[in-house]
């Protein structure tokens, strides 16, 4: 699609206001946990910005080096940290031209990332769909679907062709491919099988029962290829993420006819009578996903809720017409080892811990749990 096939949008010299930049940086500060990273910037916070700027001016921004490194809970996964300089870039581009320009075409049970969506609102239309669904039918059925490592697998081809659906500027088009394209710098993947080999070296020192199992997951984290995937951890991936599935929502809504649907970025749910017809969907989907370069994992099934099934980290397990929201076993020993260890250590965030985990664990049935926390 060419650039004057297109509607008008965004123009590159919108984005060369410093009030845009000082906008954006206000607010990664406030929720920037590294006062480290804040601190630095800080010392030259004017001349900072204005190299912000500069380089925006002169069409010369390159996307620096990531810091990459390992998150352990609730399972381990890369992330890759931007410098503060390439953060307000991303900010920029995902405030002033992605959310804006993918936000109107999106379904609403494209739950994830967007202002008032996230888990809540997910679980919000699981909860209506499987009591519509329980009042007329003796049996509900689920088909969960999972993509087979969708950050990684994201193709850069692709992606930058559905943009250009709302980017019609060149300028804002190469900024954005620029950022994309990050994840094919060679780096990259020696980063990640550094901090891997590391984690590995770590966990063959210690004397504990699921080491192997640590090991076998370290192991499975996947590379990037040339040409594929998404940098983790950045806005505008984030974003891209939720948009890039956009046109298998339409299909599945409108083609397939499948009335009630919910996705969280790669993770998306049907529910419906008939476990028969959840059959030949699935056969369609995966033909579909064909088109985006993309398959469903090993993870995807077809679940009775009579016998539950987990979603958003949560369990939905029907219990005669009956809806019961567990959380798993594992989650309640994350959260109360968490909350014992920010007590003990009298930590100044302790309370706003405590509100997040008392909304996390109020949409489940954890009464106990709360009375042992002190929720």
């Amino acid at each position: 699609m060419g650039w004057s096939a297109v509607k008008k949008s965004v123009k590159y010299e919108e984005l060369l206001d410093i009030e845009k930049i000082i906008a954006m940086y206000k607010i990664i500060r406030a929720n920037t946990k590294n006062r480290g990273k804040l601190h630095k910037f800080e010392l030259f916070y004017s001349s900072n910005i204005i190299s912000i700027l500069n380089v925006l001016k002169r069409k010369s921004y390159t996307h620096s080096h990531y810091n990459v490194f390992l998150v352990h809970e609730p399972k381990y996964r890369i992330i890759m940290s931007e410098i503060m300089s390439d953060k307000i870039i991303n900010h920029l581009v995902s405030h002033y031209i992605l959310d804006p320009g993918i936000t109107p075409h999106l379904i609403a049970q494209n739950v994830a990332t967007r202002k008032n969506m996230g888990t809540k609102e997910g679980i919000r239309y699981v909860k209506k769909y499987i009591n519509k669904l329980k009042l007329n039918y003796d049996k509900v059925y689920v088909l969960k679907c999972d993509i087979k490592k969708y950050f990684y697998s994201i193709d850069h081809e692709l992606i930058l062709s559905k943009v250009k659906r709302f980017i019609t500027d060149p300028d804002i088009y190469n900024l954005l491919k620029n950022i994309i394209e990050s994840t094919d710098s060679k780096y990259v993947n020696e980063s990640i099988k550094k901090v891997i080999s590391k984690e590995i070296n770590r966990l063959q020192k210690l004397n504990i029962l699921d080491k192997d199992l640590k090991i076998a997951e370290l192991k499975n984290i996947p590379l990037y290829e040339k040409g594929k995937g998404l940098p983790i951890g950045n806005m505008t991936s984030q974003l891209l993420a939720i948009y890039f599935l956009n046109d298998l929502d339409h299909y599945i809504k409108e083609k397939l006819y499948c009335q009630y649907y919910v996705r969280y970025m790669d993770d998306f749910i049907i529910f419906d009578h008939d476990k028969e017809r959840l059959k030949v969907i699935k056969t369609k989907i995966e033909e579909k996903l064909k088109e985006f370069k993309l398959e469903l994992n090993r993870k995807t099934n077809i679940y009775d809720l009579n016998h539950g099934f987990n979603f958003l980290g949560y369990q939905f397990l029907l219990k005669g017409k009956r809806l019961i929201i567990k959380i798993n076993s594992a989650t309640k020993r994350r959260i109360k080892k968490k909350m014992r260890k920010l007590k003990h250590l009298n930590a100044s965030n302790y309370e706003q811990v405590k509100a997040s985990y008392m909304g996390y664990l109020s949409v489940a049935d954890t009464k106990n749990l709360l009375k042992k926390l002190d929720l």
